[in-house]
């Protein structure tokens, strides 16, 4: 029999490491003025040599569990959303596993590039409806900082380090996850490529060479894949759900890009609603960008139980990832270790 599912525990682990946009403008032969106008971002966090990406989601999953008070041993399932795993295999989740000792969890990655969070949390969810009294741990991390060509200056502004986790637990009538639209458009997936490191152009001397292990993206063309198909995308998940726009409260998008999300927002008719934006300090951190936007969102007490929340993932594939919740009533831990900065654009 199915049951409701929802959020009952946040989480996030940002790397101690900072890179201001002085240093990072030095590398790629712009200015500080010139990223905060096209980004609207001020720093990124760099993971430490000795962390990787399984490092990131252990330390967010085990900030979600101990905000809802539930032992390693309880959850059921672990879905990691990465594009950089810490192998091509096995699966970054099956480390998180071993690494919070969640010993009962059957575990497993999802790559849908900075989209995959949303995804995983529908993954999730469908595998909870038919599991009462289960729980799921759906992390998104990403160490972007090991695929960049640091002296790019469309790539190299944008990412940062970290992961963010949510845990999926049962909750009462009427409350979280209420709908979900996941799209993808394959014939745009030339947008955002690793294009050397698997099986159609495996590693070699060559490839190192010629730098195609880097992250490459078409910014240009990501901006119009974005204009084109937000809009489309929120008004469908609302429609599904049978929730007017004006009834969200709270948008948390992909931080993929503050100059871009600013154009965008006022397209997406939630005029009742804030747009949560946590990258001024953070960067364009991939997978781990919703679920870490969401906790700091989520620890600064600002989300009321019953609140509408659409949580939207765009990235490569290409792919939109849509997921509507009404917040359920969470328990709020200990203040975070460090201050937790956030924007907000409102409806």
């Amino acid at each position: 029999m199915s049951h409701q599912i929802g959020v009952i525990g946040t989480g996030s682990y940002l790397p101690s490491g900072s890179v201001g946009n002085a240093e990072v403008a030095a590398r790629t032969g712009v200015t500080d003025e010139w990223i905060v106008r096209k980004t609207g971002i001020r720093s990124r966090r760099r993971a430490a040599p000795h962390e990787a990406t399984s490092d990131l989601a252990a330390a967010a999953a085990k900030a979600a569990l101990a905000q809802a008070g539930v032992a390693p041993e309880r959850v059921s399932y672990i879905v990691v959303a990465t594009s950089t795993p810490d192998h091509p295999q096995p699966a970054t989740a099956t480390i998180v596993q071993h690494l919070i000792g969640a010993t009962n969890a059957a575990a497993f990655d999802v790559n849908s590039v900075c989209s995959g969070f949303v995804f995983a949390l529908s993954v999730a969810n469908g595998l909870l409806r038919d599991r009462p009294g289960g729980l799921a741990l759906v992390i998104g991390a990403d160490v972007y900082s090991r695929i960049l060509d640091h002296s790019h200056r469309g790539t190299a502004i944008l990412f940062g380090d970290g992961a963010g986790a949510v845990l999926l637990g049962p909750v009462p009538a009427g409350q979280g996850l209420l709908g979900a639209r996941l799209t993808t458009r394959g014939d745009r997936h030339e947008l955002i490529s690793v294009p050397a490191g698997g099986s159609r152009n495996p590693a070699s001397t060559a490839t190192l060479a010629n730098g195609q292990h880097f992250f490459t993206m078409n910014g240009r063309g990501v901006r119009d894949f974005v204009a084109d198909s937000l809009g489309g995308e929120v008004t469908a998940v609302l429609r599904d759900a049978s929730v007017a726009p004006g009834d969200v409260r709270h948008f948390v998008p992909h931080q993929a890009n503050g100059t871009m999300l600013g154009d965008v927002w006022p397209t997406l008719g939630l005029s009742a609603a804030t747009c949560h934006l946590a990258l001024e300090h953070y960067g364009n951190t991939g997978a781990a960008s919703i679920p870490i936007t969401l906790d700091v969102v989520h620890r600064k007490r600002l989300l009321a139980e019953d609140d509408l929340v659409l949580l939207c993932g765009f990235g490569g594939g290409m792919s939109v990832g849509s997921s509507l919740l009404a917040w359920s009533g969470t328990r709020y831990a200990r203040p975070h270790r460090e201050r937790m900065p956030a924007l907000a654009l409102h409806g």
